[in-house]
């Protein structure tokens, strides 16, 4: 199926839906105020759902939306890999049920910025079929992994500790701390994020190149084993900062000291590798 008939047969079904009351609301994409353009659209009755839009410019990430929305009822939600494996996390989390989501599943072939060119989180991407759903339209896509997954990683590595610190230095004073990066990522979950506590006395909110280094440094790890490699942080980053470039350091690292993991891949899966121990771990470093 072409992209433009998925988008037909994914119209009708969401209308049927939400008129028998399997779902009270649907997440998808609606055309924006460009035709190379999309927003999320919130559905709320069977007429709305013909302005669903399914085409290459459906770039945003949907699931974090979930969460505020499962009061009302059983989301529906448009999943491909990406999308799919944020509603994973988030059932991991805790932050929703799968009770609470009705997935309907698309074959992603990639998708395109505004000026056409392809994304570079979708040029990356290791999973381009829905990893969970509950039905699937149209065909799935023939997944192909990309090759040089740490290449950036590596490079950064592979500078002296002086060009390394005048790296993080350039990238660091270049954030101006809108949080964006935290706002989209389906990871950061926290309800009040340590950023914004008031009575914290070991950070600040000056934006400035120190507290922008601890922030950043502090976000990664928290997230770390916990990214789905979504790389939307990085691409809503007004300052083109090489976001993934630090999370996928530490994801390389978990891999090389506990195995290959890759998070949001089934619910229930494997407990977290920063989040558990063994009384049996060396501790060479204490």
């Amino acid at each position: 199926m072409t992209m433009e008939e998925v988008q037909t047969a994914l119209r009708k079904r969401v209308g049927q839906l939400l008129e028998d009351g399997t779902v009270a609301t649907f997440l998808g994409w609606e055309a924006g105020r460009f035709p190379n353009q999309t927003t999320p659209l919130v559905v709320n009755d069977a007429a709305a759902a013909e302005k669903l839009v399914w085409n290459e410019y459906c770039v945003n990430t949907l699931a974090k939306y979930t969460r505020d929305l499962a009061y009302r009822g059983r989301v529906g939600i448009v999943v491909h890999g990406c999308n799919s494996r944020g509603i994973v996390r988030l059932i991991n989390d805790k932050e929703i049920t799968r009770e609470d989501v009705y997935l309907i599943g698309v074959g992603c072939p990639g998708m395109h910025d505004m000026n056409g060119e392809p994304l570079k989180k979708c040029k990356e991407c290791r999973h381009q079929n829905p990893v969970l759903f509950d039905e699937f339209i149209g065909d799935k896509v023939e997944e192909k992994t990309p090759e040089g997954r740490w290449a950036e990683v590596e490079a950064v590595e592979a500078m002296t500790q002086k060009e390394r610190a005048a790296y993080f230095e350039s990238v660091y004073s270049k954030c101006i701390r809108c949080y964006a990066c935290r706002d989209v990522c389906p990871c950061c979950t926290c309800r009040e994020c340590f950023v914004d506590a008031r009575r914290e006395d070991w950070v600040g909110k000056q934006n400035n190149l120190p507290e922008n280094r601890f922030y950043g440094i502090t976000r990664v790890m928290h997230i770390g084993d916990r990214c789905i490699e979504c790389g939307e942080c990085e691409r809503v980053c007004p300052m083109d900062l090489p976001l993934m470039t630090m999370n996928r350091k530490v994801i390389r690292d978990m891999n090389e000291l506990f195995g290959e993991f890759e998070s949001g891949m089934a619910i229930g899966e494997a407990k977290e590798k920063l989040m558990t121990y063994e009384k049996t771990d060396p501790e060479e470093f204490m």
